[in-house]
């Protein structure tokens, strides 16, 4: 879906339901859980802008969009992240194959 369309849900329902289907419920309660007075006002920021306005944007797939949060989060060194969203890319169609030269 196109952000550009008109729709009646918000970006933040919107990236709330694209970041349970590539992060799953149980990373995204848990993440939603753990606030402090820094991280509540940044949840609904990340999940409205990163997920609701980038990740809803039709122009890439989200398998190619998922092979692009891999390589930003290895060249980062954030490990942590780098293993959920692997997690997320294999749920977006990555196989170990996918980057494998051709």
């Amino acid at each position: 879906m196109s952000t550009t369309e008109p729709n009646s849900e918000s970006l933040f329902e919107r990236g709330m339901q694209v970041r349970r289907r590539v992060l799953g419920d149980e990373y995204v309660d848990a993440a939603m859980a753990e606030t402090d007075p820094l991280t509540t006002a940044f949840q609904p920021f990340m999940t409205s802008y990163c997920w609701g306005e980038i990740w809803t944007d039709d122009t890439l797939p989200p398998r190619e969009r998922s092979l692009i949060v891999l390589s930003i989060t290895a060249a980062l060194g954030r490990m942590g992240e780098f293993e959920i969203h692997t997690r997320g890319a294999l749920r977006n169609g990555v196989t170990p194959t996918s980057c494998s030269p051709c």
